[in-house]
This record gives C-alpha cells, sequence and structure tokens, in this order.
C-alpha cells in the first residue's frame, strides 16, 4: 500500500500550529520526522493525504493534543546532570529554612524520570510532611505514564546503588524487563498536563524550578516568554536550572543572578 508523502505546504501549516500550541520551532530539515511521526494518525483514519489530517486536528482539539503528543520530543533519564543533585544536596537543602515547605517544579516533566529523581533525593534527606514536586508537561500521554512510574529496565543503570535498592522494583511476569519506582514517593508529586507558555490556574511559588532541555526548542522570544513565566513563581532567593547543553544569552534575565554553569538564583 501507498501512503501519502507529507507536502512543502501541508509541513508549513503544521510548522505554524506547534509554534501556536507549543511554542516549538520545527527546523525544515524536520519534515520527515513530521510525517514519519503522523503517519500512524494518517493510517488510523484511512486519510488520502495530510491536507485531511490538517482539517481534521483544526476542528477536533482531542485530535489536536494527539498531534502535539506526536510531535514532542521526551528524551528523559534519571539523575541527568548529576552535578545539579549535588548542588540541590550541598548546598540549597541546608540553607533552606527548615519551618517552610520545599517546593519543587519540574517544569519539563516528560515521563516522570526527574520529578522522581528530586524525589528520591528529598525524601532521603526530609522529613515526609517538608517537601512536594509540582511536574508539568505538555504532552499529556507523557504525563499518564509519569503517574504510573513504570520504565525500562536499562533506565536502572543511571540511578546511584542506594537510591535503586531502597525505591526500584524490578518487575516480573508481564513487566519482565521493567522496574516501578516506589508507590510512596507519588504522594508528594503532583503530575500534571501544562503548557509554560499559557500557564493556568494556582500553582504557587517554589524553592526550585528545573527547566531543563526545552529552551532549545524555542527562539528567541518564545524563550523569553517561558522563562518570565517560569521564575514568576520562583520565590526571590529561589533557584532556577537549565541545562549544561543549553543558555540564557540574549534573555533578559535582570531577575536572576547566575551561581554555577546552568544554576540561576534570583535576586532577592
Amino acid at each position: 500500500m501507498a501512503y501519502p508523502l507529507l507536502q512543502d505546504n501541508e509541513f508549513y501549516v503544521f510548522q505554524k500550529l506547534i509554534f501556536q500550541d507549543a511554542g516549538i520551532n520545527l527546523n525544515d530539515n524536520k519534515k520527515f520526522l513530521v510525517q514519519s511521526r503522523l503517519l500512524k494518525r494518517i493510517i488510523y483514519y484511512q486519510l488520502q493525504s495530510y491536507a485531511d489530517y490538517l482539517r481534521l486536528v483544526q476542528v477536533d482539539p482531542v485530535e489536536r493534543t494527539e498531534m502535539v503528543n506526536l510531535l514532542t520530543t521526551n528524551e528523559t533519564y534519571f539523575f541527568r546532570e548529576i552535578e545539579h543533585f549535588e548542588y540541590l544536596q550541598k548546598v540549597i537543602l541546608p540553607n533552606h529554612p527548615c519551618q517552610s515547605k520545599f517546593r519543587v517544579w519540574s517544569a519539563a516533566a516528560s515521563v516522570g524520570a526527574e520529578a522522581y529523581s528530586i524525589a528520591m533525593l528529598l525524601d532521603t534527606l526530609l522529613p515526609k510532611n517538608s517537601w512536594e514536586i509540582y511536574a508539568t508537561d505538555i504532552n499529556s500521554d507523557v504525563v499518564k505514564k509519569a503517574r504510573v512510574g513504570l520504565y525500562p529496565e536499562r533506565w536502572i543503570e543511571k540511578i546511584p546503588s542506594h537510591f535503586r535498592l531502597r525505591y526500584c522494583f524490578k518487575g516480573k511476569n508481564n513487566y519482565e524487563g521493567k522496574f516501578l519506582v516506589d508507590r510512596s514517593l507519588i504522594e508528594n508529586i503532583k503530575f500534571e498536563q501544562g503548557n509554560l507558555l499559557d500557564p493556568k490556574g494556582e500553582i504557587g511559588s517554589f524553592d526550585l524550578i528545573f527547566l531543563r532541555n526545552v529552551l532549545i526548542y524555542f527562539d528567541t522570544a518564545t524563550k523569553q516568554k517561558v522563562v518570565d513565566n517560569v521564575i514568576a513563581h520562583l520565590v526571590p532567593g529561589g533557584y532556577f536550572y537549565i541545562s549544561h547543553t543549553e543558555n540564557l544569552n540574549m534573555l533578559d534575565i535582570s531577575q536572576l543572578e547566575q551561581i554555577k554553569t546552568a544554576i540561576y538564583r534570583k535576586k532577592r
């Protein structure tokens, strides 16, 4: 069976839609990626062209969400950029006032590896009722996976051994080849779908915000909007993490002071 090919004019519309919905710039060299990822929906609906699918996503909000899910990248792993976790343990937590709850926002949470990594550390160092994590991602599918906390067994290698022994349970029978994160951690984590371009709801303020490996997908104006939206929820003196592969060059970050590579603090 011959499947339809994505035409340049159709790709241009998908570029506009994903930028409008998620702020993501799809370069022209991503045309094949868009074609291959959306092909399953073309087949599912038995459509004759990508133009037919475009008409569908512009009238069906549920399918529009599915399109965003398919076109957003969610590469992640546990304890990514371990220096951030070491700084949290050695510098941030010892200086946090013990009378207030320590709140963290994992603002591009993907399937939850980052949030659970933070949770393992906090659960080891702090009383159960003294910390909480808010974890968001624009992709509703990965948020559902994050709530379950079931991962490929190969991912366990990135988790330090003492956390692995305490919080990770190898699957058996139908779950062979996977491991489950201790469900007690979920009591202190709230996973939600969220759009960094249009944050909704009263989420409160945070002592630490992880915004890693997401700014690389935005142009400068969108980066500025996202950073402004996020640090508006950072307490004065709170910390802001980006990835070591990213930078805040060309942005107005007058509210922040750089502490170390990829670590910033909101001015008091």
